[in-house]
């Protein structure tokens, strides 16, 4: 039997992009999974698939510690996957009190319902290499200090704090995990470089970047972070990993002009991005070494940029359809 058959596992942020793959694997790998869901997105891959359907759904939100602990407890979760948060650097910024509340008080909660009923196995929180904030020194190492300075930087390295917290004073089985910018099919946050890209250039629209085009990130591919939270839960009970944050990255270092150009060899047309150079508060680069990740736990990633790209452009194609504009694209 596999090691997730007829566990039960509770997820939060279950219809954003990685939750929603997420669940889609534990339901195949014969998990008993509950997710905590805020709201009915029609347009989240998590409805659109029928990945809900396979799923217990527990409504409520993070705010509420007792949303939080009937989702725990109702269902005697073993494993917790905590990917429910505020997640655009912008919409932060715009509304902090919205990210905060959503990041800090939505981990805290959940960390304190998964210590009072005493039974979670593993606690895996994700995490973003936001936390380390801005550093001269790359790439960042989990040893680095947590440095975050604007609204979203701070909330995550607040939660990975308070996840620490409950692990050193309570002994929660807790782990966390750092990735760089996660994509792939199901991301409808237009604001994004992938899913921007993508949408433009399959309506036969120039991109448009906010910056320069020069800063550099990694560019995780949804598949491979799904793997990533799978292998780290199942290796949190073990004394060397318990406790730890670990970074998850294929330290590929890609400019985001890179990045565009590397979407239209995957949509088959030319890249002509409109640049705006225009973006404000935002760390400039940001690289993860994923060593820890890979001596200790075994895990590297395993799908390449293009294939990865390949992939992530035809989950686009048949959702957005045939827009008018599309005739150049094969």
């Amino acid at each position: 039997m596999s090691f997730w058959t007829e566990r039960r596992v509770a997820v939060t942020g279950a219809t954003g992009i990685v939750g929603s793959w997420l669940c889609e694997e534990l339901v195949r790998r014969g998990a008993e999974v509950v997710a905590l869901v805020l709201d009915d997105d029609p347009h989240a891959r998590f409805f659109t698939a029928g990945i809900d359907r396979r799923c217990t759904i527990v409504r409520g939100t993070l705010s509420r510690i007792e949303d939080c602990t009937r989702a725990l407890n109702r269902y005697e979760a073993e494993i917790v996957f905590h990917l429910g948060a505020q997640t655009i650097v912008g919409a932060a910024m715009r509304d902090p009190l919205e990210c905060f509340e959503s990041n800090v008080r939505g981990t805290y909660n959940m960390l304190e319902a998964a210590r009072r009923l005493g039974t979670v196995k593993a606690f895996v929180v994700a995490s973003s290499d936001k936390a380390y904030g801005e550093s001269d020194v790359l790439p960042y190492t989990e040893t680095m200090p947590l440095r975050g300075r604007h609204p979203y930087d701070v909330s995550k390295s607040c939660a990975d704090l308070i996840a620490a917290s409950y692990h050193h004073s309570y002994g929660l089985p807790v782990t966390v995990a750092r990735c760089g910018n996660i994509y792939g099919g199901g991301d409808l946050n237009w604001s994004r470089i992938v899913p921007g890209t993508i949408r433009s250039l399959l309506r036969g629209q120039r991109p448009v970047l906010r910056s320069d085009g020069g800063p550099v990130r990694d560019y995780l591919y949804v598949r491979d972070v799904v793997d990533a939270y799978l292998t780290l839960a199942e290796a949190t009970p073990r004394p060397e990993i318990c406790g730890e944050a670990f970074n998850f990255s294929p330290q590929s270092r890609v400019t985001v002009r890179e990045m565009v150009e590397a979407i239209a060899r995957a949509a088959g047309v030319a890249a002509d991005p409109i640049v705006e150079g225009g973006a404000k508060l935002e760390i400039r680069n940001q690289t993860l070494d994923a060593t820890k990740a890979r001596e200790r736990l075994g895990w590297t990633a395993a799908w390449s940029l293009d294939a990865a790209l390949r992939e992530t452009v035809a989950w686009y194609r048949e959702h957005l359809g045939a827009p008018a504009g599309t005739a150049a694209l094969r």
